[in-house]
C-alpha cells in the first residue's frame, strides 16, 4: 500500500506512528502478507516501535521487523529436497493373436477402448461353450473399465443369417409340417427307413472322428427304436402308437434331414428363416443376464446390416481385391496377399490351403461343385452368395442373395467402429478362416494394415477332458449348468483358469470352485460378526500393535502383487491364489487374536474385507452394494437381507443362550439337546450357522432363506422349555 503523510524531515514521529495506525486500522496487514517497498520505507522513517496506543502501527512494526532479514537476504532457507528413486510400476499387457506373444496395451486414441466381440450364431440353445467365451470376455472387460479404469465400448454381433440358421429353420419347419399331416405308424417306419439310407451312405463317408462317433450314437439311437415299432406293426399291436411317437422322437435329426433334402428348396418365406434365430437370441440374452455378463453397448444383426454389408462388398470390389461370379462375389486372396501393404492370414498363416476349415467357414450349403466351381482359388471366399431356391435373399448389384458369414462381422464393426478398433476378441476356433478373412477383407476396405492392433482369443472348454461341440451335440445348455452350480460358481471356475487356455468343464473344476467360494465366504461372515461387537465410535480406532503392523504389510504386499498378476495378460488364477493367501493370513491373526483372549483389529480386517469384496466386485463376481462379502438370499432379493434378518437372528441367539443357561443349572439335559437341534439341524437349512463360543457367547451367521422358520424355531422351543417346567423339571 501508499502512504499518504508528510515525508518532511521536522513532523514528529509520534504523529508518524498516528498516522499509520489510523491508515492500518482498515486494512489487512498480517494473513498472508508479503512486505513492499513502501513497508522498508515506511519502517525506516520509524525511530522505534509505535507507542502501545498505536496498536495497529505496533503489530505492523513487529511484523515488519521480523520479516526485514528475509527482505535483505539473510533469512534461512529450506534445504535442497531430493525425489525418492520409486518403483517400475507393472503395464498391463495383453496377449495378442496377431503375434502370439504378450503386448504392451496401448489404446489408439488416450484411455478410450473401442472392442468388437463375435457373437453367437442363434439357431439352438446357448451352451457352456458361449459361456466360456462370454463370461471370459465380460471379466477382461470389467477388469479393464473398473480396475484399470479404461473407457470401453463394447460392440458385439448376433449373427441371424447363416447356412446353419437357414437349414435349421427349414428343418424345423418341415418336421413341424410332417407332424401336422399325423403320419400313419407305417408311414413313420416307411419314411424313417428310407431316410436311413442317405444316413448310412454319409456314415461311412465320415472320417473325422467325433463326428462319426456322433452319427454312430444316432444310427444306435434310431435302430434301437425301428424294432418295436416293426414288430408292434406286424402283430397289430395296441402300443403301435406309442412306438411310433418313440421313433418319431429318435429319429428326428435324420428324418428333418431327409425332409430337407427332399422339399428343402420349396421353403421360400423369408419369415421362416427369421422365427428361429429371434427366438433363440432371446434365450441367450436371457443366459447371459443370467450368468451376470453385462450387455454390449452396442448390439448388431446381421439382418439390419444388410444394405451395409452390400456397400461394404461394392468397395472391396472396386479397391479390386474381388470378383463377381453367377451372381456371387468372392474375395480374391492371392491378390490381396501379393498387394504391398497387405498379407492374408496374418493369424494363422500356417492353415492357408487347409480345404477342411475352408469349407466349414462357407457354410454346409455353399460347398457344393458348382459353388466350388465358380472361385478363381480354392482359398477365396464368399463375400455375397447367390441366394438358391429355399434360402432368404435380398436384392444387390449382383442379383439376389445374402451375405456371406465373415464379411457380416467386418461391415457391421466397420461401421460403428470405424476403419481400427483396439480389440477384437472370439473363441479359439475362430481365429481361422474367419477372423483371417475378416481381417483380410476390412483391409482391403480400409486400405490400411491395422484394422484390429489387439486379437483376443478364449481357450476351447472341454466336458470331462472331451471335446464340446454343438455340430456334435455334445454339449451342456447354459440352463443346464445354471441348474447344478450358481452363476458365482461357474464365474469363479473361469476366474481359476487362464482366459486363453483351455478350461476343463468337469465336477472337479466345480468343486474346486465351490470350495474356494466357501473359503471365501466364512472369512466375509467371520468379519462381519467382529464388526457386530458392541463399541462406541472412538472404540473402533484401536492400538496397533507388531501383529497389525505385519498383517498390514502382508495386505499391501498382496495387493501388488494382484495387480501384477492383472498386468500380466489379466491372470486372473493367480491374483485370487493372492487373495486366497491374504485371507488365510488373517484367519491365522484372528485365530492367534482371539487365543490370546484378545479381539482382532476391526478396522484393518474391515479394510481387508472391503478390498477382497470391491475386487470380486471388479470380476463380476458380487452385484449390488453390499460393502463386505457376497450378497445374501437368492436372485432377486434384496441386497440388505442379511441387515434386515440379523436382528431376528440376534434375538433368537440371546434367548437359545438363556434357555441353555437356565437347562444347564436346573441340569435339564432334554432342553439342552433341543437348543443342539436347533443349533445343527434346523438353523443350517435356513442358510444360518449358530457358534457357541468357550466364553458362552453366540455368534450367528446369517445366510438366510426363509425368515418364518426361524419365528417357528423360536416359538418350538419357548414352548418346549415351558412344558418341561410345567412338569416339574
Amino acid at each position: 500500500f501508499i502512504y499518504s503523510w508528510d515525508n518532511t524531515e521536522d513532523i514528529e514521529d509520534a504523529r508518524r506512528a498516528e498516522a499509520l495506525n489510523e491508515y492500518l486500522s482498515c486494512r489487512s496487514y498480517l494473513a498472508g502478507y508479503g512486505p513492499t517497498q513502501a513497508d522498508a520505507e515506511a519502517f525506516k522513517l520509524l525511530c522505534g516501535p509505535p507507542n502501545q496506543r498505536h496498536a495497529h502501527a505496533l503489530r505492523w512494526y513487529r511484523h515488519i521487523a521480523a520479516l526485514l532479514p528475509q527482505m535483505n537476504g539473510q533469512a534461512r532457507v529450506q534445504p535442497p529436497w531430493s525425489p525418492p528413486d520409486g518403483t517400475e510400476i507393472p503395464k498391463l499387457k495383453l496377449y495378442n493373436s496377431l503375434t502370439r506373444t504378450k503386448e504392451l496395451f496401448v489404446p489408439q486414441r488416450g484411455n478410450r477402448v473401442l472392442w468388437y466381440c463375435c457373437g453367437p450364431t442363434v439357431y439352438d440353445a446357448s451352451h457352456m461353450g458361449h459361456a466360456r467365451s462370454y463370461i471370459s470376455f465380460d471379466i477382461l472387460r470389467r477388469i479393464l473399465m473398473n480396475y484399470f479404469k479404461y473407457d470401453v465400448f463394447y460392440c458385439m454381433n448376433i449373427t441371424d443369417i447363416d447356412d446353419k440358421i437357414i437349414k435349421r429353420a427349414r428343418q424345423n419347419h418341415l418336421l413341424v409340417q410332417y407332424r401336422a399331416k399325423k403320419p400313419s405308424a407305417s408311414q413313420i417306419l416307411q419314411d424313417v427307413l428310407t431316410a436311413k439310407q442317405p444316413f448310412q451312405v454319409k456314415l461311412a463317408e465320415t472320417t473325422d472322428p467325433d463326428k462319426k462317433q456322433m452319427l454312430e450314437r444316432l444310427d444306435t439311437a434310431v435302430t434301437t427304436a425301428l424294432t418295436p415299432l416293426q414288430g408292434a406293426i406286424q402283430s397289430k399291436a395296441p402300443d403301435a402308437a406309442i412306438q411310433k411317437q418313440v421313433l418319431l422322437e429318435e429319429a428326428k435329426d435324420l428324418l428333418s434331414d431327409w425332409l430337407d433334402s427332399q422339399f428343402g428348396s420349396q421353403v421360400t418365406e423369408n419369415s421362416i428363416f427369421s422365427l428361429l434365430p429371434k427366438y433363440w437370441e432371446g434365450e441367450y440374452h436371457k443366459d447371459m443376464d443370467a450368468l451376470n455378463v453385462l450387455p454390449a453397448d452396442v448390439l448388431t444383426r446381421v439382418s439390419e446390416y444388410v444394405p451395409e454389408i452390400v456397400e461394404f462388398v461394392k468397395k472391396i470390389l472396386d479397391n479390386g481385391y474381388g470378383y463377381e461370379s453367377n451372381g456371387s462375389v468372392y474375395f480374391d486372396t492371392a491378390k490381396f496377399d501379393a498387394s504391398s501393404g497387405h498379407s492374408y492370414a496374418k493369424l494363422v498363416p500356417e492353415a492357408v490351403g487347409d480345404q477342411k476349415a475352408l469349407q466349414e467357414g462357407e457354410g454346409d450349403l455353399s460347398i457344393s461343385a458348382d459353388r466350388l466351381s465358380e472361385k478363381h482359388s480354392q482359398n477365396d471366399f464368399a463375400l455375397w452368395k447367390a441366394s438358391k431356391p429355399g434360402e432368404p435373399s435380398w436384392e444387390s448389384p449382383w442379383g439376389k442373395g445374402r451375405p456371406g458369414w465373415h464379411i457380416e462381422c467386418s461391415a457391421m464393426a466397420g461401421s460403428i467402429l470405424g476403419e481400427s478398433m483396439d480389440i477384437h476378441g472370439g473363441g479359439f476356433d475362430l481365429r481361422f478362416p474367419h477372423h483371417d478373412n475378416e481381417l483380410a477383407q476390412s483391409e482391403a476396405y480400409f486400405e490400411n494394415n491395422h484394422w484390429v492392433r489387439y486379437f483376443l482369443h478364449t481357450g476351447h472348454l472341454t466336458i470331462a477332458g472331451c471335446k464340446m461341440s454343438k455340430s456334435l451335440k455334445n454339449f451342456i445348455t447354459i440352463k443346464d449348468a445354471l441348474a447344478k452350480h450358481t452363476a458365482r460358481q461357474l464365474r469363479l471356475a473361469f476366474l481359476m483358469h487362464s482366459w486363453k487356455d483351455t478350461l476343463d468343464y468337469s465336477n472337479n473344476t466345480m468343486e474346486s470352485a465351490i470350495q474356494y467360494e466357501k473359503f471365501m465366504s466364512e472369512f466375509f461372515l467371520n468379519v462381519k460378526d467382529i464388526l457386530r461387537t458392541p463399541t462406541d465410535i472412538t472404540g473402533q480406532f484401536e492400538k496397533w500393535e507388531a501383529e497389525e503392523i505385519e498383517l498390514n504389510k502382508s495386505f499391501y504386499e498382496k495387493k501388488e502383487a494382484v495387480h501384477e498378476a492383472l498386468c500380466d495378460n489379466i491372470d486372473t488364477r493367480s491374483a485370487l491364489e493372492e487373495m486366497r493367501a491374504l485371507v488365510s493370513q488373517s484367519n491365522a491373526y484372528v485365530a492367534a487374536r482371539k487365543s490370546a483372549k484378545l479381539l482382532p483389529n476391526r478396522m484393518l480386517l474391515q479394510s481387508i474385507a472391503h478390498y477382497l469384496t470391491d475386487m470380486f466386485k471388479t470380476f463380476g463376481a458380487i452385484e449390488g452394494t453390499e460393502p463386505i462379502g457376497f450378497p445374501v438370499g437368492n436372485n432377486g432379493q434384496s441386497a440388505d437381507l442379511e441387515s434386515t434378518v440379523m436382528p431376528y437372528l440376534n434375538v433368537l441367539s440371546d434367548f437359545r443362550e438363556g434357555v441353555r443357561k437356565i437347562a444347564r443349572e436346573q441340569k435339564v439335559t432334554e432342553v439342552l439337546q433341543l437348543c443342539d437341534v436347533v443349533r445343527d439341524d434346523i438353523l443350517p437349512e435356513l442358510g444360518v450357522r449358530l457358534e457357541d463360543h468357550e466364553e458362552g457367547k453366540e455368534i450367528s451367521k446369517g445366510q438366510t432363506k426363509k425368515l418364518r422358520k426361524l419365528y417357528e424355531a423360536q416359538e418350538k422351543l419357548y414352548n418346549e422349555y415351558l412344558q418341561t417346567n410345567q412338569n416339574g423339571s
